[in-house]
């Protein structure tokens, strides 16, 4: 059973946050690098590393020659590492 905990905030979690909580990026200042050079989109938009994310926003993520697109499932503040894929839903890679 998988239980995800909802951010306490309510319904919003910056980008930078989220990539490295989801381990779609591994540490969050390789997230705000990755956000600083423009390879981050939400919803079809250049994220900055602020950028608030909610469930079901779209993001897209450029990584050197290949990309990913994902979408928002949910926000959590920390999680286990088996859980972290329960946090978004891999659109397009």
């Amino acid at each position: 059973m998988v239980v995800l905990f909802f951010h306490p905030k309510g319904e919003f979690m910056r980008i930078d946050k989220f990539l490295k909580n989801s381990r779609l990026i591994k540490r969050r200042s390789v997230a705000k690098e990755a956000c600083d050079q423009q390879r981050v989109l939400v919803n079809g938009k250049t994220a900055k590393a602020g950028t608030e994310l909610k469930v079901g926003d779209v993001i897209h993520i450029e990584f050197g020659n290949s990309s990913l697109t994902a979408q928002v499932k949910a926000l959590t503040e920390s999680c286990r590492k088996e859980d972290a894929a329960g946090m978004y839903e891999i659109i397009e890679e």
